[in-house]
């Protein structure tokens, strides 16, 4: 696909299979089209990586994390679970926000704490409502360990942003998804691999080994679940579709 942005004539002419397109530049649908490549550059350039909260690196795109923020803030869990833990920065975003609400507390589980990360989150002011679990994300031990800290009737959000293959997204799928309470989420991160494959910072066969595909794999037989990405709070624009690096990664239990 050709993309040419006229701002003299304020166009957007899109070439594609032959055809030509020819979009009022300040229009949606030219917003729509011009965000794909948007986030694939910020993705290529590292852009998640310029933001921290409360002094933590978060790696996370903002939009991502505000639109987090409209579901913990109406769903008001209990319990966070969060797999990928790196420097710890979406565990004091959920833990801060927990501390707002006045409820919930956040479960952060990695195959590998690095031990400046562990020193740094644990004196944190909001340490006290964050556990730490080192160990892989997907193995029986680590998840009983994860199902012991969460008790019965209580609210539970789960995030998956570990190892993002096909292959381990699938397996966390399977081991979390139970602990997911209806009207809940269990959400599958960083699907905008599927769009990445050929950027420099991309990987070869990204296009099929990704969270998305095991969504889709999960989905077919796990029929208490439903793809159901939470509906904006608030809405004064013309605009529905979103910019995520999580496409097709909010799963709903019925």
């Amino acid at each position: 696909m050709k993309l040419t942005l006229d701002t003299d004539a304020r166009q957007l002419i899109q070439e594609d299979g032959g055809k030509t397109t020819r979009l009022d530049l300040y229009s949606k649908e030219a917003f729509e089209v011009l965000s794909k490549p948007y986030l694939a550059m910020g993705w290529n350039l590292k852009y998640a990586y310029t933001f921290t909260w409360l002094g933590r690196p978060v790696i996370q795109l903002p939009d991502d994390m505000i639109r987090t923020q409209e579901v913990i803030a109406s769903l008001k869990p209990d319990v966070i679970i969060e797999t990928g833990v790196a420097h710890g920065g979406s565990l004091i975003f959920y833990a801060s926000l927990a501390k707002l609400l006045g409820k919930g507390r956040v479960i952060g589980i990695d195959i590998e704490i690095r031990p400046h990360n562990r020193k740094a989150i644990e004196a944190h002011f909001l340490s006290p409502l964050i556990t730490l679990i080192e160990g892989d994300s997907a193995d029986a031990a680590t998840v009983n360990k994860v199902r012991s800290l969460v008790k019965p009737g209580e609210t539970v959000l789960i995030l998956l942003d570990s190892c993002h293959t096909r292959k381990h997204v699938a397996a966390e799928l399977e081991a979390y998804h139970n602990m997911v309470t209806p009207g809940s989420y269990i959400v599958a991160t960083d699907g905008i691999m599927q769009d990445l494959a050929d950027v420099p910072r991309g990987q070869k066969g990204w296009d099929t080994d990704n969270p998305v595909e095991a969504v889709k794999d999960f989905l077919a037989t796990h029929p208490q679940f439903v793809l159901d990405r939470p509906a904006w709070s608030f809405n004064e624009s013309t605009l529905t579709k979103e910019l995520t690096y999580w496409p097709s990664a909010w799963l709903r239990r019925k």
